[in-house]
């Protein structure tokens, strides 16, 4: 007799697939992060006491994170109406409008800076009317933000997309016909359902705001105290062979990015358990 709990399948069993994962995740993942929190715990105390002293360092922390978030949240908005627009309203040449979206994962990061540093110049396309207004983009905290906005964009866009096609539209219907306003109607019927999809989507584009180089070393100017990142500072010790000092950037970094992280993740933990159905 076949045994009723077991199938054949062109992929391996548990155990080699189990066994895959954890080798390829360990190498790329486990192994350098383990390495660098070794090498940190390592490091001198002077080191992590001069990083919270030095003005610049200090100055770099506070635009790389509030320039992330600020751009994961202008994403988080702006992103929904993208998603939102492609997802319930179909128009001709929306799946080119749609494949554009991907633009910024392919496209080299350095290619994003010139691009948009050329735009956003007081002698660009857009930069030019700005400087009429008295706005300056380029080689301007604000430059970070646009970068950082611009790379991590795609991350909240193809985190909505798939929730917003799941949500039932009888559910819509059915509270617009009990009398519900459009606005009652989001926050009752398509917010609770997005939420998950929503801080996913502000996560990845949060962190990945936070390692960008690339784009933002064009368009930021790279001054200090004012448009310099962490990242620049990380890569400046490399080039200057302190090792030691950019282990302790990176650390500080990660220590920081991870504990924003976890509490977002906490938050949606939170929220999953509130919708999830109780026996």
């Amino acid at each position: 007799m076949k045994k009723t709990g077991s199938q054949n399948h062109f992929l391996p069993g548990f155990g080699l697939s189990l066994g895959f994962t954890l080798v390829y995740l360990s190498l790329l993942v486990l192994v350098p992060l383990s390495l660098l929190s070794f090498r940190a715990l390592s490091l001198d105390g002077t080191l992590y006491r001069d990083i919270f002293q030095d003005p610049r360092t200090l100055a770099a922390f506070k635009l790389t994170f509030a320039s992330s978030f600020i751009a994961a949240g202008l994403n988080l908005i702006f992103g929904f109406i993208v998603a939102w627009t492609l997802v319930r309203f179909p128009f001709p040449g929306c799946s080119f409008i749609d494949a554009l979206i991907d633009l910024p994962f392919a496209l080299p990061t350095a290619v994003s800076g010139i691009a948009l540093t050329s735009l956003y110049v007081r002698s660009g396309m857009v930069g030019r009317y700005l400087d009429i207004f008295g706005i300056q983009v380029a080689f301007a905290p604000l430059g970070v933000v646009v970068a950082l906005s611009f790379i991590s964009l795609p991350f909240v866009i193809r985190s909505l997309q798939p929730a917003l096609k799941d949500i039932e539209r009888e559910y819509e219907e059915a509270a617009i016909s009990l009398g519900a306003s459009p606005i009652s109607v989001f926050f009752a019927v398509i917010f609770p359902a997005i939420r998950p999809a929503l801080l996913t989507g502000f996560s990845l584009a949060f962190a990945r705001a936070l390692g960008e180089y690339g784009s933002v070393v064009f368009i930021s100017g790279n001054m200090p105290m004012k448009t310099e990142i962490i990242s620049l500072l990380i890569a400046g010790r490399m080039e200057q062979f302190d090792y030691d000092g950019a282990t302790a950037l990176a650390a500080v970094t990660l220590l920081a990015s991870f504990m924003i992280l976890l509490s977002i993740h906490l938050i949606q933990w939170h929220y999953s358990r509130k919708i999830q159905p109780r026996s």
